[in-house]
């Protein structure tokens, strides 16, 4: 396993894990990319701010769930290279996480009340599907990003029409979901069964549609 083969300790390793976990949920995420929102601030109404802020909450709930997915996968990773292409998906999807942020700033609007509660349930999650076996670790990656590109979908259609800002972020966020999900596939993903992705459907539902308030 990824935690007792690695140079690192174990102790050194949760070290690591408590610090991702501290620089996700506080809201400070610093991003590596220039931020796509590159139209004019949009003149909205207070009811389109409202939409645009549940929407980009929304997205920023998931990011946060995907940070303790890609970690808690990572840290539990059978094969080293495993292990690091958690890692480097976790952090090329910082950058999401700032966006979002920023966006939400725009809109004077908040993330997520729950997000220790997003980041912790998916951490498990991860760590738990990392210990059944990498290639069913990262058919797990496959799914997810799958489920998220059709997520981010629907809210590149639901974005008030005059809020090209959130529409541009959520367009390059679809880019980088699908990437992650090919390179998962190309790194041996298992297809999960049916009704494991559909417990992944309801249980996303839950979180979108709880964020999308709170």
């Amino acid at each position: 396993m990824n935690i007792l083969s690695s140079k690192r300790t174990i102790a050194e390793n949760l070290i690591l894990q408590f610090d991702a976990a501290l620089k996700t949920l506080a809201n400070s995420a610093i991003a590596m990319r220039p931020n796509p929102a590159r139209s004019s601030t949009p003149t909205l109404t207070s009811l389109e701010k409202r939409l645009s802020a549940q929407c980009m909450r929304v997205n920023h709930a998931g990011e946060v769930a995907a940070q303790g997915l890609y970690q808690g996968q990572a840290l539990t990773a059978r094969k080293l290279a495993v292990a690091e292409k958690m890692r480097q998906a976790a952090r090329e999807e910082v950058d999401h996480l700032a966006w979002c942020e920023t966006r939400l700033i725009e809109l004077d609007s908040h993330t997520s009340y729950l997000a220790l509660f997003w980041y912790t349930g998916s951490f498990m999650i991860g760590a738990i599907a990392g210990l059944v076996g990498d290639k069913w670790s990262l058919g797990f990656v496959a799914e997810t990003e799958h489920q998220v590109m059709a997520h981010l979908n629907s809210h590149l259609h639901c974005l008030p029409a005059a809020d090209n800002r959130s529409r541009e972020i959520v367009a390059l966020m679809v880019e980088d979901e699908a990437r992650h999900a090919t390179q998962a596939i190309s790194a041996g993903a298992a297809s999960l069964p049916k009704p494991i992705a559909v417990l992944m459907r309801m249980m996303a539902k839950v979180m979108t549609t709880t964020a999308r308030w709170i």
